[in-house]
């Protein structure tokens, strides 16, 4: 039954993408997001359901002309810079056959990107790619954290099968970025119980990422914790709330737990740091060595007793020095360009957006946008998790909703007839019935 309910959702949503391809751009992300299909038991676990999508949007991206530039701002042009250069690291790296796989699964996230920035043209648009970039992972993390819950966190939790979040570690990051997100939706609806929902979510998914046992989420959060606190109106009472439910949530987890936390401080002392420190060694050698880069594969043990006196090789454990190995010097400088672009695009945006009345959904866009990068700069420093989706989304969302604003949009959108299928954020108005 689950595996025809996937399946029904992908061809449904495809054929509508043909005509709507912005759909399309809202099917994919939610099959690379949640990756639903891998929660099947039968036909549908390998079905190509991201091909059928990808598919469907692009044929339906090349008939509409509702379509904008994707280079109207600086990030993606950052973007475009880096899939051409790694597409040359790859050509002349190490082992380009052995990488097609990869360069591959790369090239088509990043396409999609494009595909994405220039097919969300309206508020309603972005909004839904919001609800569906946060609700997908929402959805498992709440899972998680009700897991985490009930077993008294003593048990770690993980992302979908099958996908770049599937370990605990990356899960957990991946749950972490999503937080800032759902606030920016708790934010779009009045107050009820929808807004209650949401703050149930938030601390689920923070329940998770807990769960998860990852030391670069605790930090990831940390971190967000901070930059909310920063910018907060009313300091000394938000520090109050996030103390208290942190150290809620924090005592609630078992000891080993907060053995494991408390390892960030005596790094010195564990394995899976030192191990971490000599990955990044490698990389640091190779990308000296390797001006281009080498390619997806910089992790080989002949590397490792060149660069790190002979230790075990293993993944970079860190967006960074993931990079640096694959693509070298030149690769890393377009990678940090890319995001801190964005950064400071959502900054600016934040500050003009403010006063406009009519836009202030997109200053707290940008501003919880943000707060999940800062999450992702942190937590990432400690993940291999250079090419995900998550971060090239948020990167979507600050794009088009800095074009959105630069045009003027709310100018000329119509404002909604309120249904009780409206989607949540929307300017609507009630409907009146004609007379007979």
């Amino acid at each position: 039954m689950r595996d025809i309910v996937i399946i029904a959702i992908v061809l449904a949503a495809a054929l509508i993408a043909l005509r709507r391809p912005w759909i399309g751009v809202l099917l994919w992300t939610w099959l690379s997001l949640m990756s639903p299909h891998r929660y099947a038991y039968g036909f549908a676990y390998d079905a190509p359901v991201a091909a059928i999508a990808a598919g469907s949007t692009l044929l339906g991206f090349l008939l509409t002309r509702d379509r904008q530039s994707p280079f109207l701002a600086s990030p993606p042009i950052w973007l475009l810079l880096l899939t051409i250069w790694i597409t040359l690291s790859w050509s002349f790296g190490l082992d380009p056959s052995g990488d097609y796989a990869m360069w591959d699964k790369v090239m088509k996230i990043n396409v999609m990107i494009f595909v994405t920035i220039a097919l969300l043209r309206t508020r309603q648009h972005i909004l839904a790619f919001a609800w569906v970039v946060a609700g997908s992972l929402a959805l498992v993390g709440m899972k998680g954290g009700l897991f985490t819950v009930l077993s008294g966190g003593g048990y770690r939790v993980y992302g979908p099968p099958d996908s770049f979040v599937e370990e605990n570690n990356a899960f957990g990051m991946a749950l972490v970025m999503t937080i800032p997100l759902l606030r920016f939706l708790q934010l779009q609806l009045t107050p009820g119980w929808r807004r209650h929902a949401l703050t149930v979510a938030m601390l689920l998914c923070a329940a998770s990422a807990l769960g998860s046992h990852s030391r670069g989420a605790l930090l990831a959060i940390a971190a967000m914790t901070m930059l909310l606190w920063w910018r907060g109106q009313n300091r000394l009472k938000s520090g109050l709330v996030l103390a208290v439910v942190a150290s809620s949530l924090v005592a609630f987890m078992p000891s080993h737990w907060t053995e494991r936390m408390a390892t960030i401080d005596n790094f010195q002392q564990d394995d899976s740091a030192v191990g971490r420190l000599d990955a990044w060694r490698n990389a640091l050698g190779v990308a000296k060595d390797y001006p281009l880069g080498a390619g997806f594969s910089p992790n080989k043990q002949e590397f490792f007793n060149r660069y790190a006196t002979g230790a075990q090789a293993r993944a970079a454990h860190s967006i960074y020095f993931q990079i640096l190995g694959n693509h070298g010097f030149i690769g890393l400088f377009l990678y940090l360009g890319l995001f801190f672009s964005t950064y400071g695009l959502a900054g600016r945006l934040r500050k003009q957006a403010l006063a406009e009345p009519k836009a202030q959904w997109v200053a707290q866009l940008a501003a919880m946008c943000q707060v999940s990068l800062v999450g992702f700069f942190v937590g990432g420093a400690f993940l291999s998790l250079a090419y995900y989706d998550l971060a090239y989304d948020v990167m979507a969302l600050v794009v088009v909703a800095h074009i959105w604003f630069k045009q003027q949009s709310w100018t000329t959108e119509p404002v909604y007839p309120r249904r009780w299928w409206s989607l949540p954020g929307l300017p609507t108005e009630p409907t009146t019935r004609k007379k007979t």
